[in-house]
């Protein structure tokens, strides 16, 4: 329990930093599902345009 008390502090800091890490990696998740870019930029310009979103391509091309 002493130990506990010594390092609450170190104890929720990590907590809440993992939560953060958490979230910002659902919500990565929940772009890429969406086929929304990470970089923030368009993908006309990208040197990886091609292989970026080739899965959501092809079911727009098949409908």
């Amino acid at each position: 329990m002493e130990w506990l008390k010594n390092n609450a502090g170190t104890i929720v800091i990590s907590i809440l930093l993992a939560a953060i890490v958490i979230l910002v990696i659902v919500k990565m998740i929940r772009d890429k599902k969406k086929g929304k870019s990470s970089c923030g930029c368009g993908c006309s310009g990208c040197a990886m345009r091609d292989t970026c979103h080739t899965s959501s391509r092809k079911e727009r091309n098949d409908t």
